[in-house]
């Protein structure tokens, strides 16, 4: 798409500079690339599409999965894009760590905008859809033999965000990432003992894989080609289930509830570790 196909962008006002980063041609081009090559390699299947709402904005909620190298946005924005096409970007909330030069740029070019309520809001009162994961890296790095577990570890904010910006939650669970490697152990308790948290390191995971072995975060290790399958539910309108003035912690349990029934419907659809 040219700059004359689309004119004057309205959907990007100029005083929101992180979406006014997004790229849709760019994005295309990680789609058809990066995006093929990740769903070729874990033979990923997204399902559900149709229950994201065709206009306005909603707060797309998932679980996390694959520790470093997950491949979580490469499954679901390139599908999302498949079906809706680029007029309505798909923007993922992420830590402010990532955005490195000169790695940052790109990201925020491919629609990764830095974690924040205000970010967030202003993305989904335009009508975007933003892509959130609560649980974060202490999500993504739970061990193998909980992997069917959702966990945010507490973590709230994602239904203050939808709440004040007036969307519906639209929850999405995924199932395989944490078969792409062994993964032992978050390391939580250790990453106390030793005072990570001052340099906002609440995790130090350990995990088995190749071609390194035993590795704590460093050196990552490659992923294994386990199937993915990702699985989107029917959104929740906050107001309709729980009033206008809903309890955050009533509407939390609400949505890990319905998440964790369609993971353990995935779980029980898959025969074997890695093949799927």
């Amino acid at each position: 798409m040219s700059d004359d196909d689309r004119g004057e962008d309205t959907r990007v006002p100029p005083d929101r500079p992180e979406m006014a980063k997004w790229d849709p041609e760019f994005t295309a081009a990680i789609a058809k690339t990066a995006g093929a090559a990740i769903r070729r390699y874990f033979r990923s299947e997204v399902r559900g599409l149709d229950a994201i709402p065709s206009a306005g904005g909603a707060l797309v909620v998932a679980n996390h999965s694959g520790g470093m190298l997950t491949p979580d946005v490469l499954i679901f924005a390139p599908a999302f894009y498949k079906k809706f096409g680029y007029d309505r970007p798909v923007y993922t909330l992420a830590h402010y760590g990532v955005f490195v030069p000169p790695l940052g740029s790109l990201l925020r070019r491919a629609g990764v905008i830095e974690a924040s309520r205000e970010n967030a809001a202003d993305a989904l009162r335009s009508g975007a859809v933003v892509l959130v994961f609560p649980g974060g890296d202490y999500d993504s790095y739970r061990p193998t033999f909980a992997e069917n577990k959702i966990d945010f570890a507490g973590r709230t904010g994602y239904v203050r965000t939808a709440i004040e910006a007036g969307v519906p939650i639209v929850p999405v669970v995924s199932i395989g990432g944490q078969e792409t490697q062994l993964f032992l152990a978050r390391g939580d308790s250790l990453a106390r003992r030793l005072g990570l948290k001052k340099i906002r390191m609440e995790i130090l995971p350990v995990s088995f894989g190749f071609p390194f072995g035993l590795s704590a975060i460093f050196p990552p290790n490659l992923p294994l080609p386990a199937k993915v399958v990702t699985r989107v539910l029917d959104p929740i309108d906050i107001t309709a289930h729980f009033g206008e003035d809903p309890d955050v912690a009533e509407v939390d349990a609400h949505v890990r509830t319905v998440m964790q029934e369609a993971l353990d419907e995935l779980a029980r659809e898959r025969r074997f570790p890695v093949l799927g």
